[in-house]
């Protein structure tokens, strides 16, 4: 068996040290350094492999900074005023150039693309591990300490089957699996019962959206097939995002606002 196979089955079974993402950000934190250092000392060949390489990855970054910075930019125009006579269906139009002309649905996918979206609450405040998990004392003699259970409300799916509890890490209580979430569509200003279909994205940590904790900031997909939107082809749009607002495991329920 490879290594990597041992490592990967470790995992699966023990799962990883609770402090993984943060030793991982603090280590990319440090790396700029040693580049730079590095950078510094290298010379010759190496030199100029390296300086094409990160000339390379700088082009990158520029280019993800423009997608998250992108907007629709959208002016008025004094000199595009029509000559003569308006038509009716024309008179409530400003004369507006958009520097861009792309669609709609583009721009969504470029900003998914960023990991931006323009959310009702922008920041909120990070959940610590100690308030998210409960450590469960296992064993013969009860002196293992490596299992957790969830005290947040989780989304698992429908055809969700539970390890067994051998290997099991995180447990996620029955009772705090929701599968439905209260929308509120800001156009509409309307709220509809909508099923759940995923946790995109979990502000605090990495690790609670791969779990699928849902608490106050998380960006969840919906289902919003029975609402009847359409795109600007005439496709039925099926999943839309949606922000939590609420702290769902104080009210009993998913409170949200559909990001439209």
């Amino acid at each position: 068996m490879p290594q990597h196979e041992h490592m990967e089955r470790h995992r699966k079974l023990h799962g990883r040290r609770l402090d993984a993402a943060e030793r991982e950000r603090k280590a990319e934190a440090r790396s700029a350094h040693k580049r730079s250092e590095f950078a510094q000392k290298v010379h010759g060949i190496r030199a100029k492999l390296y300086n094409a390489k990160r000339f390379k990855e700088k082009a990158a970054m520029r280019k993800t900074i423009a997608e998250h910075n992108e907007r629709d930019n959208k002016h008025a125009n004094d000199d595009k005023v029509a000559d003569g006579a308006v038509p009716a269906y024309l008179l409530d139009r400003e004369g507006v150039s958009r520097a861009k002309v792309l669609s709609n649905s583009v721009k969504q996918k470029r900003k998914e693309k960023a990991g931006k979206w323009d959310v009702p609450i922008p920041k909120v405040k990070p959940v610590a591990d100690d308030e998210m998990f409960k450590v469960l004392k296992t064993g013969k003699k009860q002196n293992k300490a490596w299992k957790r259970m969830v005290t947040k409300v989780t989304y698992v799916g429908e055809n969700y089957t539970r390890k067994a509890p051998k290997y099991e890490r995180f447990i996620r209580p029955t009772g705090l699996r929701f599968t439905k979430a209260h929308i509120t569509h800001p156009e509409l200003k309307a709220t509809f019962h909508l099923p759940i279909i995923g946790v995109k994205k979990n502000p605090s940590s990495a690790l609670y959206t791969n779990l699928g904790v849902i608490t106050k900031g998380t960006v969840i997909e919906v289902n919003v097939s029975d609402l009847g939107l359409v795109t600007t082809t005439g496709k039925v749009v099926w999943g839309k995002f949606a922000q939590v607002t609420n702290n769902p495991e104080l009210d009993g329920c998913i409170n949200g606002v559909l990001l439209v």
